[in-house]
């Protein structure tokens, strides 16, 4: 019996827009080069890329935080 092959396909690579392969045999996959991994990866490090967060005045550890006195805070 023969092992099922792999169906690969070409994606745009998220960081330069280049068609590659998505498949085992590209080891950078989803990106086209190691270059354009590192890239992304040096983003997420220095903090380009942000997951976007609301600004929610119900946020409950913000209101628990403010229910508790400061053990370090000057009561004078």
């Amino acid at each position: 019996m023969t092992e099922p092959q792999e169906k690969s396909r070409q994606v745009k690579c998220p960081q330069c827009g280049r068609l590659t392969l998505y498949s085992t045999e590209n080891p950078f996959r989803p990106f086209c080069s190691e270059r354009c991994r590192l890239i992304d990866l040096g983003e997420w490090a220095s903090e380009g890329y942000r997951i976007p967060v609301r600004d929610s005045s119900s946020d409950s550890l913000t209101s628990e935080e403010d229910d508790h006195d400061d053990p370090h805070e000057d009561k004078h």
